[in-house]
Parts: C-alpha cells; structure tokens; sequence
C-alpha cells in the first residue's frame, strides 16, 4: 500500500513538471536540426552503455524492444520514476566553458494482461534545444565594435505505449505506439555602433504519432543460463510542423524593419527511423552481458530551417551487470547490482563538413530496497563529443549522473489476511 501513495504522488508531480521542465546544458551543438538527441534507455540499461534490445526482465521496462513486456510478470506492477544531474564542459584547447543542470528525465509503468502478455507506457525525453553563446568582435572598415549572440530554449518529448507478447516458447513480438511533441525556439542578434541591433527569431513545433516494432528471441541453454536476441524498428516519419522565421533590423529610434517573415505549416518534417539489433547472454540472477549495434538514416532528414547538417549513425553500446550474491542474508552488498558499460560511435550532426563523433563510458549500481524486488538505480556516464581541429570544431565533456526508483510491486493480488 505505501508503494502506490509513492507513485500516485510522484506521478501526479512528475507530469505536473514535465509539462514546464526543460534542461538547462549549454551546448552549441543544440544550434543545430532537433538539438541534442538525448540517450535512450532506463537507468539500468544507461548504467550499462545503453544497451538494451536483446535484454529482458520482470521489473525493468527496456521499451526500445516493446517484445520485451512480454516478461512482466503476472499480478505484479512496475513504476519508474528518474531524475539526473547533467554537466558540460565545452573546450576549445585554450579556453573551457560549464554548465550545469538538474532536471526531470522520465517516468515509466509496466503491467500485465496476461501470462506471457505486457503493456508499457511512459513519458522520456528526445532532445534539447537549449544553448548561450555571445561573442565581441571590431570590423575597423566596416562596423567598428561588434556583439554576435546566439540562443535557443525548448525540447522535444516522447509519450509511448505499447505491449509485448510471448508468442511461443522462445519469440515474443511488440509494438509501441508513440507521440512525439514540443517546440524549439532561436535567437540571433548583432548589435553594432551603427545600428542597435540586427535581429533573427526561429521557431520550429512538431508533433505526431509513430510505431515501433520489435522481436525477441529467448533460450535456456542449461541449467540456470539463458541467451537473448532481439531487434527493433522505428519508422520513419513525417511529423505534423509548424515553422516560422522573422528577420529585423531594430534601429537606434526604435523603429523596427523587418528583413524577412516565413512563416509555413505546411512543410512537413521528416524524422528518419532507426533498427537496433542486439544480444545478451547471462546467468539467472548472476550476471547479464550484452552488445547492441544501432543505425539511423539521419542523410534522409528533412527538418525545416536546417539543411546539409546531417549524417547517418551508427553505433556499439556494451555492457554488463553483476550481482555476487542477490538473496544473501547477511551482506547488503553482495545484494547490489553492479554495473559497467560503454558506447562508441557517431553523432547525426555534420559542422564545417565535418560529422561529429562520440564515445562514452558508464558505470552502474542497483540498490533493492528492504524486504522488497524494489530498487534504486544509480548510474554515471562520460561522453565525448569532438571532431578535428582543423574543422575548428570544439569538443564537449558530457558528464551525466542519474537516480530513478524502480518499484515492483504486486497490485493486482487480493490478499487474505491484513
């Protein structure tokens, strides 16, 4: 019973938030098509490298593969609530620059219909559009003394549901019904001696609805060992847009002159769909370790107000847990669940012709709590975001800390005694 007071008031606060919170990480890579891309997966799977599609549990949701519901088990509820610290550090070689933010990251719930059958929902990020940059510059035979400043605000979100099912003994399938929303805004502004200011004012809205798909195939190979695989597809897609863009120039007296307005709603942006393919091998409450290779079609993209800055994807997610002993009386921490993992591959951004490169590691810790499947899951990650200098390009430390609470719980169970 306390469990469902947690999560009713965590989830009447945490929609409540969502619907305000954007994160505050100053990165000019945010300038850029849909902004940063924001990694996908529970805690769990992030304190593992983000891998994920071959893996499957009965109090974790992993809803990039939805046939991985289908392990939900009978009569029991899960909710995931997650909140995390993120820090920047953006360097060029000589000069460093930070920020920081505390923020919302998702929440998530998982039940069964059946044996074998299992609905997933939840509200996660997809990217942010935030950034500050500011930069004083003197043209001698032309403006004298100049101010360049650039700025962006807003996020895109996805609302999923969906449901996995065991089809026979060894294959589950499933889909997720998806809804992508939000707005990213953009300023520009040159502020002179011989005028106050020149102006730009960018605003890109998307939303729609979109599927994924996804197969998992399971099989005891002896005695307590299990092997998993499993692929997923999300679709491209054509996203309800609406864009508007308004140049001006704001003279000394005020008097604004506006340059140019576009507005169109009629331009469709086009998300390309990404497949993952992945697999895991473990021991049954022991140990759990797994690859993942995802791919994205980013070439194909069509965001309005962005053009040229796209390349496709791919990348390795790897990762392992461990746990020395989960039913032990006597020692908490042979109880925890540890945690290690990486990830290395592409960024879908393209600046100075030049595509973006990342690589990260991450570390992991699963907490249960007292007398309960329950547990608190902590995760750190590190990733770099750089390209060669002679593209100019800067290079980003990315630094991510996560807490979520995983609760398991058995809701639909009448019980006999109180």
């Amino acid at each position: 019973m306390q469990n469902k007071l947690i999560i009713s008031i965590i989830l009447l606060i945490s929609l409540t938030f969502n619907a305000t919170s954007q994160k505050l990480i100053n990165s000019p890579y945010s300038r850029f098509n849909l902004g940063t891309i924001e990694p996908s997966g529970s805690f769990r799977s992030l304190g593992m490298g983000g891998v994920s599609t071959g893996f499957r549990s009965n109090n974790t949701l992993y809803y990039s593969n939805p046939a991985s519901y289908s392990s939900i088990d009978t009569n029991s509820f899960i909710f995931d609530f997650g909140l995390d610290y993120s820090q920047n550090i953006l360097s060029d070689g000589s000069a460093k620059h930070t920020s920081d933010d505390f923020n919302f990251d998702h929440i998530m719930l998982g039940f069964p219909i059946a044996k074998g059958w299992g609905i997933g929902a939840g509200i996660i990020p997809f990217s942010s559009g935030y950034y500050k940059m500011s930069e004083t510059r003197s043209d001698d035979n032309v403006t004298g003394e100049y101010t360049s400043s650039h700025s962006g605000e807003g996020s895109l979100t996805n609302f999923f549901i969906g449901t996995g099912l065991k089809i026979t003994k060894n294959i589950s399938a499933g889909a997720n019904m998806t809804f992508l929303f939000g707005q990213l805004n953009r300023s520009y502004q040159v502020s002179s001696g011989l005028f106050l200011s020149n102006n730009a004012a960018e605003n890109l809205q998307i939303s729609g609805f979109n599927f994924d798909y996804g197969l998992q195939y399971t099989a005891a190979i002896k005695k307590e060992y299990f092997f998993n695989a499993g692929v997923s597809l999300s679709a491209g897609k054509y996203y309800n847009t609406k864009y508007n863009n308004l140049s001006f120039v704001l003279l000394a007296n005020g008097i604004r002159d506006t340059i140019s307005n576009i507005s169109d709603d009629s331009t469709s942006a086009h998300i390309p769909g990404t497949f993952k393919a992945g697999i895991s091998f473990g021991k049954t409450n022991k140990f759990n370790v797994g690859v993942d290779f995802v791919t994205t079609k980013w070439s194909d993209s069509k965001i309005p107000g962005s053009g040229g800055y796209t390349a496709d994807v791919r990348t390795i997610l790897f990762g392992l847990e461990y746990t020395p002993d989960r039913f032990s009386n006597y020692s908490f921490v042979k109880r925890v669940d540890y945690r290690v993992g990486g990830h290395i591959g592409d960024n879908y951004l393209v600046i100075n012709g030049e595509q973006i490169k990342e690589y990260g590691a991450s570390i992991g810790l699963g907490i249960p709590l007292r007398r309960s499947f329950s547990k608190t899951n902590f995760f750190i990650d590190y990733t770099r975001r750089t390209g060669t200098s002679a593209s100019n390009l800067k290079y980003e430390d990315y630094f991510t800390a996560g807490i979520s609470l995983n609760l398991y719980d058995s809701w639909f169970l009448q019980r006999k005694y109180e």
